[in-house]
This record gives structure tokens, sequence and C-alpha cells, in this order.
């Protein structure tokens, strides 16, 4: 394979473009879009079929382990595949991230036990942390900042696509064969991705690149993060002030001022902190991480409502999704051939930010008894609204750096919405635990036409409300339904189910509110001309702060 020169770190020269012919540039754009769609993929389809693998596994004490050792890995290594594929090129970082996801992929499909399972999910995240970011890097590396929302857009469009094959195919492999194949469905496709990648995709390292590694930064930014992690995890039930919730956020903050010192006087930052200077880059991680609340509570919380109030599998409880992933999938695409076509990005932003708060509003008024219709109208809006977000942001921010920091820039960024994610997660299922309360199901037991006299003022001993009662929609009702009259339970089952439909709901006010302050940084955003050529002069400018930020 024919390589080519290697660069200089400096912006000053011409942009170092990968340049291969168009054919051999599609046939790279699909083998990254297949290498992200692995990621996305295997997501939606393990999360339904967990409930059976751990039960198989007889590991339920360990059951959050199982994601949260996935989010581990995944979540701190996503900023040193960004910096270490700008320093030595996309390829040889692209494919140790798809080979290390596929060993640990083959490996949690031969699992025999709960804590082999977590130790290769670790694995898998470990090459995952890659998969993102390095894909979307190379996309810069491909097209020029004014062609690229053509192309980033397809990004949403494959999150999309994976959250309406993952359930089914999960479900279908779980069933027709066993559990162990929704792991080893990952390898061939990640094997046809590996293969157009190695023969394709040429390797662009910066002159002079060394491996010189931020060791202090890596060590203190990841002894940061797993203990936040960690904490946001163990407060998803609701106990905040739970010893390994605020020692973990106690020993995650001290460690985040130790990685700050650190990259102060760090010669080439895992993290630099320059970076931060940047108007358009400080905006976009800010309004991205506050925006991915609102993606995080519908994505979640549709499907639970789903199968709680209207009795859906966990497979058809994700198709239910399809309004709101059709808004997704049509937006990000759409409002990425805008961007191309007009070089305008602000207001879209702002539009589609206000949109999702529109969006999410209106499911705060989900009800038991909401129309199908409705509900489909609410979910196009707030998909329609967050698909932009999924390809816009990355777009400026890489338009807004210099090359030399376009992996780093965009692995940082993710970084943002994956933290986003698991916060906003947390902060919902702790609102939603907290409205779920005995006070309000039993006046809505009442309301659907229970005598008050059979339902106690307060809650049945060993009952709760915020965790075991989510189980009254499915088929392990039996221990709160067998202590009341057989004429009364369907009462009370309406009754539960709009209790939870309400605490839902209000539940999604989290996400509003993020989404308005989302939209309002977006207004904050200075809009930097898309550049039309693969020269990166000027960009340097973008570093320095808000008023002196241009573009070529």
């Amino acid at each position: 394979m024919e390589q080519l020169p290697v660069v200089a770190g400096s912006s000053s020269v011409a942009h170092p473009a990968i340049e291969v012919s168009p054919r051999a540039r599609f046939e790279i754009l699909f083998a990254v879009l297949l290498g992200l769609f692995l990621s996305a993929l295997d997501q939606t389809i393990v999360g339904p079929v967990l409930p059976r693998i751990v039960t198989d596994l007889n590991g339920a004490d360990l059951y959050t382990w199982v994601v949260t050792a996935y989010l581990l890995t995944s979540t701190v290594t996503i900023p040193i595949y960004g910096k270490l594929s700008d320093l030595y090129g996309r390829r040889p970082l692209l494919m140790v991230g798809i080979g290390l996801f596929l060993v640990g992929s083959a490996l949690s499909g031969l699992s025999q036990t709960m804590w082999e399972l977590i130790s290769f999910r670790a694995l898998q995240g470990l090459g995952a942390g890659a998969l993102f970011p390095i894909s979307l890097a190379v996309i810069g590396d491909l097209f020029t900042p004014a062609e690229r929302g053509k192309y980033q857009g397809l990004f949403g469009a494959v999150f999309g696509i994976a959250f309406l094959v993952g359930p089914f195919l999960g479900g279908f492999l779980t069933d027709n064969e066993s559990w162990h194949w929704v792991f080893y469905v990952n390898v061939p496709i990640g094997l046809v991705s590996l293969y157009f990648i190695w023969r394709l995709l040429p390797t662009v390292r910066r002159a002079g690149s060394r491996f010189n590694l931020d060791v202090p930064g890596v060590i203190t930014l990841t002894l940061a993060i797993v203990p936040i992690l960690i904490a946001l995890t163990i407060a998803e039930n609701g106990d905040w002030t739970a010893p390994g919730v605020i020692g973990g956020f106690a020993i995650g903050a001290l460690f985040l001022v130790a990685f700050l010192a650190a990259e102060t006087r760090a010669e080439d930052p895992v993290i630099p902190l320059d970076l931060f200077r940047n108007r358009t880059f400080t905006v976009s991680a800010i309004a991205t991480f506050l925006a991915t609340f609102g993606f995080a509570t519908a994505i979640i919380f549709l499907p639970l409502w789903f199968q709680v109030v209207q009795g859906a599998s966990s497979t058809a409880s994700g198709y239910d999704l399809f309004p709101f992933l059709i808004g997704l999938i049509a937006s990000s695409v759409v409002s990425g051939q805008v961007v191309s076509r007009t070089g305008h990005y602000k207001w879209l932003l702002v539009g589609s930010m206000a949109l999702v708060a529109v969006g999410l509003t209106l499911l705060t008024n989900l009800r038991a008894d909401t129309p199908t219709t409705t509900l489909w109208l609410w979910m196009v809006v707030a998909g329609v609204g967050v698909g932009p977000m999924m390809a816009i942001f990355t777009l400026i921010v890489q338009n807004a750096v210099p090359f030399r920091l376009l992996g780093t820039a965009t692995s940082d960024l993710t970084l943002m919405r994956q933290i986003g994610t698991s916060v906003g997660l947390t902060v919902a299922f702790t609102l939603f635990e907290n409205n779920l309360t005995w006070d309000l199901l039993r006046s809505q037991i009442i309301a659907a036409g229970a005598p008050a006299a059979f339902v106690p003022t307060t809650a049945p001993a060993g009952l709760n409300i915020g965790q075991q009662l989510t189980s009254v929609g499915g088929n392990n009702a039996t221990q709160f339904l067998t202590r009341i009259p057989p004429q009364l339970q369907p009462i009370f089952l309406n009754g539960f189910h709009q209790a939870f439909s309400i605490a839902l709901g209000n539940a999604m006010w989290i996400g509003v509110a993020a989404a308005i302050v989302a939209c309002a940084a977006s207004l904050l955003l200075h809009e930097i001309p898309l550049r039309t050529t693969h020269a990166a002069q000027h960009v340097e400018a973008a570093m320095v702060p808000a008023q002196a930020e241009i573009a070529e």
C-alpha cells in the first residue's frame, strides 16, 4: 500500500487529507460505518437478552457489572485512542480497536461464568473506545469540512438502524440458537470492516512523532473517571448518600484535580487544556453533554413504559421506538446535507435543541391511556430534535481546531457524550424512583375505582416502591397482587400503570431542563465558515479566545 508522506504537526502546511481514489474513499467510508455499526449493534443486541444471559449464568447479583465493566473501559480509553491516532495515524489505532472488540466478543460468547463474561465485556470495551471517535476522525481525514456534513449525518442513521435491528436480531438468535450468538455475530461484521481498513486506509502521521504518551495524564484521568462512573452506577438505585457514591465522587474529584495539574505540565497532554480556550469546542462539549440527557431518558424510559404498561416484550418494545428513530435518522441525514450545502449550522443546532425540549415536554404528559398515535407524534418531534446533534457538533469542532488535534478533539467530544449519558440516566432514574411513591400509587388506585378502605395509607411492609413495583406490569406481580382481593386486582393494576406513567413522565423533566440549557449554550456558538479546501491556514486562530476565532 502506498503511504502518504509524513506531514508536519503544524497546521500551517497543507491539510494531510487521505488521498485515495473516489471508489476507495467510499469503500473506506463503508468500512468505517460498519465498524461504528458494530459498537452500536452490540449495545442494542445485548441489552434485551441480558436478563436471560444472567439467569443462565446464575449471576443476578452481578447483573449491573456486565454493563459497567464495558462502560468503564470504553469511556476511559476514548481520549487515549484519540490522542494516539493524531500521533500515529487512524489506521493502526482503529485496527487495534476493532481487533480487541472482536476478541472480546468471541470470548464473551464462550463465557461460562458471570466473572468470565464481565472480564470479556471489559475487553470488548477496551476496543469499543476506539470505534466511535476514530471513525469520526477518519471522516475528517477523508473529506473537507464543507463536505463532511453529508457523510457524518450517516453516523446518526447507523445508530438508528442499530436500534431497529438489534432487538430483533438478539431475540431471534437467542430463541433459535443461543444467547452466545449475540456476541458471535459481531465477528463476521468486524472482519469485513477490518479487511477494508487494512487494505485501503493509508496511515497519516505527524512528522517526528514518537512514543510520548502522557502517562501521568492517562493514569490520573483513569483514576478520576472510574470511581465517578462506579458511583453513578451505585446511585442508579436512588441512594445518593451511600458510602460508595459519596466516596466514588470524592476520589474522582481528587484525581480530577491531579489530572488538571498533570496536563498543565505535560509536553504532549492527552487532553490539551488549550482546547477549552476555543469557544466552539467548549460550547459544543457543554451542549453535547447536556443534550445526551434527553436522548438517554427517551431511549431508556420509553421501552420501559411499553414493557410495563402495555405488556410488550423486550424485543417488541425496541420496535415501539420506531417513530423516534425515524425522526432521528431523517433529521441526522438531512441536517448534514443542509450544513454542507449552506455552510451554516448555528441556528440549526439552536432549533434542534429547542425541538428536543419541546418533544420531551410533550412526553412528560405520558399517561397509561395516552393514544398511540399521539405518542408517536411526540416521539417523532423528540427524534427530529436529537438527530442533528449526532452529526453537526462533531463537524463544527473538527472545523474549528487544527488538523493535528482533530482526533483528540473528536474523542474529547465523544467522552463528553458518553459521560453525559451516564449522568443523565442516573439522575433520571433517581427522579423516577422518587416520583413513584406510595402516595401517588394510592391516589391513582383510588382514582381507578378501588374503595379507599381497601388501599392502605402506607406502603405494605417490605415493598420498595421505586424498584419492586416496576414488576407489577409484567409476570412477576404475584407478590403484590396476591394481597389484594381478586375482584380488585385489575383496578389496582390500572392504578399502578397510571402512577408508573406519571412518574416516568415527570422524570423526563430532567431532559427538558438539560435541553433548554443546551439550547442556550448553542446561542454562544461563533459560526466559523466551513473550509472548502484541505488547507488549514488560520485554524490555529481557533485556539485563542473567541473573538479571534477565524478559519479559512
